[in-house]
């Protein structure tokens, strides 16, 4: 679950800074800072995943992430479609945690 969800955030890090360079032609020092920070925000939440607040922080980030279609109108369809993947993530890992912790519990030989 924490792999999952950190690789989410890694590379909705980097698809950031791909619409940084989208927004520096057309939009306010304040727009593209808000974006930087954001993204580095996504970058480190990564780190944070060991502990629920990482998962916390990474659900509000993803907000953050298609509020960023005001500026960016491709960072609508990138948000949700990331958005999706961090539900996949945290459904998956859970499963897949479960599945482990009920395999150590009865080994098989």
């Amino acid at each position: 679950m924490r792999l999952l969800g950190a690789a989410v955030l890694v590379m909705e890090s980097m698809v950031m800074g791909f619409a940084l360079l989208l927004a520096m032609n057309h939009h306010s020092s304040l727009v593209v800072g808000l974006g930087g920070a954001l993204a580095f925000a996504l970058f480190m939440t990564a780190g944070l995943m060991k502990r629920k607040i990482g998962w916390y922080l990474g659900s509000l980030l993803q907000l953050g992430m298609i509020g960023y279609g005001l500026a960016v109108t491709a960072m609508y369809f990138m948000g949700l479609l990331f958005g999706f993947l961090w539900i996949c993530a945290y459904v998956i890992g859970t499963k897949g945690e479960a599945a482990r912790a009920a395999f150590l519990a009865n080994p098989q030989p």
